[in-house]
């Protein structure tokens, strides 16, 4: 079966995505997968983008239902966390310019 491909064009942006070892291992990927997301970007259309690419991940990072982020997933950019921004707040320009990747990281929960 082949991943879909994402056409880029004057208003989408290769966007660096790093996933945390348990959805690298469901979606057969390395440590950092680039996709192509339409401007604005934000964490949405990032999702939006790797659902489509990775049909295996729906449901994964975000629930079905609501589309809010599942609880022990964060966002990171830019030494930042995202994870309670809004699935529609822009993301930094270091992450749409492909310097800084979008980092999806397993929670920790204990204490």
């Amino acid at each position: 079966m082949s991943e879909p491909t994402l056409q880029g064009g004057a208003d989408r942006h290769s966007i660096r995505v790093a996933l945390p070892f348990h959805l690298r291992n469901l979606a057969g990927v390395g440590p950092e997968i680039s996709l192509e997301v339409a401007a604005p970007v934000t964490i949405g259309r990032v999702l939006d983008a790797l659902e489509a690419a990775y049909p295996m991940l729906r449901g994964t990072v975000r629930e079905y239902d609501t589309g809010k982020r599942r609880a022990f997933l964060r966002f990171f950019a830019c030494q930042e966390d995202l994870s309670n921004d809004g699935m529609d707040v822009a993301l930094p320009a270091d992450v749409v310019n492909g310097r800084e990747p979008l980092l999806i990281i397993g929670a920790i929960a204990g204490g």
